[in-house]
């Protein structure tokens, strides 16, 4: 845990990134509970401090209009209208363990980033938030890319190690442990808890 590392809840975003109930089922699979747990824990610390909390989620009109062909990810859904099931309700809900509640930001995305196609970028700008925390599904994915260009774009940046998931255990980790510390302070949830708040 990085002690010298310091959030204002004031300009902090906590992004709960494609945790929609469909994606959690298979991401997780044997540790649903405790992942919805811990990532619980955190958006409640985060309310609980003022943090701004956003929801990121994956989601297309019918027929996928947003989506080429080309795009090998996405075209294999648009191909699939069983994949496509994943992204409608009820699967394609976030899961109600983490809301959202109330008026928080719920940012409907149709790329692999947080920030592509969508406007979290104008969001943050207009609510003065320069540090984000991140965590979400999966980690090899929109964890990834959303870090990468939050990154360049000069945010601080946190992630939340044990509130990502991948199908791939070892790239999980690889990413967690190798690629992230360079660009990110990596915490667990319970670190993320102990972290010292500033004004």
């Amino acid at each position: 845990m990085s002690t010298a590392f310091r959030i204002n809840p004031a300009h902090t975003a906590v992004l709960s990134m494609d945790c929609q109930a469909g994606i959690v089922s298979i991401y997780t699979k044997g540790d649903q509970a405790a992942f919805l747990a811990r990532a619980a824990g955190v958006l409640k610390y985060a309310r609980a401090s003022h943090m701004t909390v956003i929801h990121v989620k994956v989601g297309f009109r019918p027929g996928l209009p947003e989506v080429s062909s080309e795009n090998q990810l996405f075209g294999a859904i648009k191909a699939s209208p069983q994949h496509q099931k994943f992204f409608q309700e009820p699967m394609g809900s976030i899961d109600p363990a983490l809301g959202p509640v109330e008026d928080e930001i719920v940012i409907t995305k149709h790329r692999v980033s947080a920030f592509t196609g969508t406007d979290l970028a104008m969001i943050l700008r207009a609510n003065d938030l320069d540090t984000l925390v991140l965590f979400g599904i999966a980690t090899s994915g929109v964890v990834l890319s959303t870090l990468l260009e939050a990154s360049d774009a000069d945010f601080r940046l946190v992630v939340i190690k044990d509130c990502c998931a991948d199908l791939d255990a070892d790239l999980h980790s690889t990413l967690i442990e190798k690629l992230f510390p360079s660009r990110t302070t990596v915490l667990s949830a319970a670190d993320f808890l102990k972290l010292q708040l500033v004004e």
